[in-house]
C-alpha cells in the first residue's frame, strides 16, 4: 500500500534522491481496495478521515472518501521515466529507473522508442526550452509552467535519425547536466545555428 513518492525537491541535483516520502495507495489493478481486507490501512485512513473527507473528491463521492484525486497507475512505479517538475526557469528532466512514483506536480515521460537519457538531453537543451517558452505560460519571476499540454508540443526528431555518436554525446551531456554540450548536438540534429531571439 506504500509507494515511494518522488517530490520536486528530490530532483534538485539532476538525479532522483528519494527523501523517504510515501504515497498511501488505496488502489489496486481493479479499483479501490476493500478497506476491510487491509485493517491497518483502514485504521490509518480513519485517523485522517476528517481531512480526507473534506476534500472535493470525497464530497462528490462520500462512499469512497479515502480515494486519491487521480487513480494510481501501479505499473508506472517500475517503469523507467523522465520526471519534469512543473514550475522551473528551464526544463529539468531527471531519469527515474523505475524506483519511485511521481508526485502530482511532476510530469513524467515513458517511451519504448527512445533512450530516455538521449531524449532528456534534447529536452534540457535550449531547443527544448524554446518550445516551452513559445507555447507555455511564463509566471512571475520568469518561471515556466511545464504542463503536459506544452510538453506534448515539443517536436523531437525520429530517434532512428540520431547517430550512435550523437547518442553517446547526448547521454554524456544528460548525465553531466551539461546544457552547452546538449545544445551543440541538438542544434546539429535540428539543423539550426542558434535559438531565435
Amino acid at each position: 500500500r506504500l509507494l515511494p513518492l518522488a517530490l520536486t525537491s528530490d530532483l534538485n541535483t539532476g538525479e532522483v534522491r528519494w527523501s523517504g516520502h510515501f504515497l498511501v495507495n488505496p488502489w489496486n489493478g481493479k479499483g479501490l481496495v476493500d478497506l476491510q481486507q487491509y485493517p491497518k490501512l483502514e485504521s490509518y485512513f480513519l485517523r485522517h478521515k476528517e481531512a480526507l473527507g473534506g476534500r472535493n473528491v470525497a464530497e462528490k463521492n462520500p462512499q469512497t472518501w479515502y480515494r486519491t484525486i487521480d487513480r494510481i497507475n501501479n505499473a508506472l512505479l517500475t517503469k523507467s521515466k523522465l520526471y519534469i517538475p512543473d514550475i522551473k526557469s528551464v526544463i529539468h528532466p531527471v531519469l527515474d529507473q523505475g524506483e519511485t512514483y511521481p508526485h502530482h506536480n511532476l510530469y513524467h515521460i515513458t517511451s519504448t522508442g527512445w533512450d530516455l537519457e538521449v531524449l532528456g538531453a534534447l529536452l534540457m537543451s535550449d531547443v527544448g526550452n524554446f518550445f516551452v517558452e513559445c507555447y507555455g505560460v511564463k509566471m512571475r519571476g520568469g518561471y515556466l509552467r511545464m504542463q503536459a499540454q506544452y510538453l506534448r508540443k515539443i517536436r523531437v526528431p525520429n530517434p532512428k535519425s540520431i547517430t550512435r555518436s550523437q547518442e553517446k554525446r547526448l547521454i554524456s551531456a544528460f548525465r553531466n547536466r551539461d546544457v552547452t554540450a546538449a545544445n551543440s548536438i541538438a542544434f546539429k540534429i535540428y539543423g539550426i545555428d542558434r535559438i531565435p531571439e
